[in-house]
């Protein structure tokens, strides 16, 4: 399910100029995979709430979803760009779902057992070896900007990412801002959003996600500059193109998380639409829709898909 090359596609890996045809492949074989190939928009299916916050806070509102091949037919049935998964999760569909998706290898975790909150942290639970053995087209790294622990967290991913690029796979960032003194409200802000995009561009990454900024700003420095220079934030597709900007000036992938499960459908389209029309270059989607029963999964999916694409 993969298209031909497009010039969109063309010019956005035109950005990545230090990377080698490897990396650069595997990127392109993200942008070109699914309904969306070709497009330069991305939606992917994440699976690593299992390990975030446990088997049925994930899984019991939809019993099927704790197998994990549910999730890789989910992702080829929809006609996503990707998927990725912690190491077991992609280990346990590797052969049967061999080649029919692109996957991304979480290859670090945290869970909610843990005391860890101003210090917050993750474990590296997978390897550039697995990627490669399991036939991934990348690795994904989460970063927690603002936790006591942040600079462990870059070295970490300097050294994954230094040795995944040297084989050829891409390189996506989860940046998560949080831990340290901010306030849970400031881990959404605009001006801490994007600050930790921009950390993640600085550390290497090819895709970077976040979550949806609010028109809060947490730090009194960043409010005067804001203020000063009339930044427009007032709307969600303008703090959306300011991520983007933020990311060097749009030469890097730039998707959104799509948030806690939740039952307002039309305002996750409208959060989608603000996506889109604000130049984010998709949206990693999962509980919203493995939660959910496979028809109406499917259904979210392609009205997702539809957005991106101008449709509706």
């Amino acid at each position: 399910m993969s298209a031909p090359n497009t010039d969109r596609v063309k010019s956005i890996l035109a950005h990545y100029e230090s990377d080698n045809p490897g990396t650069k492949g595997n990127l392109a074989r993200l942008l070109l995979h699914g309904r969306l190939g070709g497009s330069g928009k991305l939606v992917i299916l994440p699976v690593d709430q299992g390990f975030e916050h446990g088997p049925a806070r994930s899984f019991a509102p939809n019993p099927p979803a704790y197998d994990p091949h549910y999730h890789f037919q989910l992702a080829i049935d929809a006609g996503l760009s990707a998927y990725a998964a912690p190491l077991g999760m992609l280990e346990a569909g590797a052969d049967s779902f061999a080649g029919l998706i692109p996957t991304i290898l979480k290859v670090n975790s945290a869970n909610s057992l843990s005391r860890e909150k101003q210090g917050a942290t993750q474990a590296v639970t997978g390897s550039v070896d697995d990627a490669l053995r399991l036939g991934c087209s990348a690795i994904g790294f989460t970063i927690y900007p603002g936790s006591d622990n942040a600079y462990d967290m870059f070295e970490d991913l300097r050294a994954l990412a230094e040795e995944a690029k040297a084989v050829g796979l891409a390189v996506v960032v989860w940046s998560y801002p949080r831990g340290g003194e901010l306030s849970t409200r400031g881990e959404t802000a605009m001006d801490v959003i994007a600050y930790g995009a921009h950390m993640a561009a600085l550390l290497g990454a090819h895709i970077i996600k976040v979550k949806l900024p609010t028109a809060e700003v947490e730090q009194e420095a960043a409010r005067k500059v804001y203020d000063k220079y009339q930044v427009p934030i007032a709307t969600l597709s303008e703090r959306v193109a300011h991520v983007v900007q933020s990311c060097f000036h749009g030469r890097r992938i730039v998707i959104f998380s799509g948030g806690a499960a939740t039952d307002d459908e039309a305002a996750l389209y409208d959060d989608i639409r603000a996506i889109r029309d604000g130049g984010g270059f998709g949206s990693i989607i999962g509980r919203n829709t493995f939660q959910r029963p496979r028809d109406k999964a499917l259904a979210m999916l392609q009205a997702i898909i539809d957005i991106y694409l101008g449709k509706t």
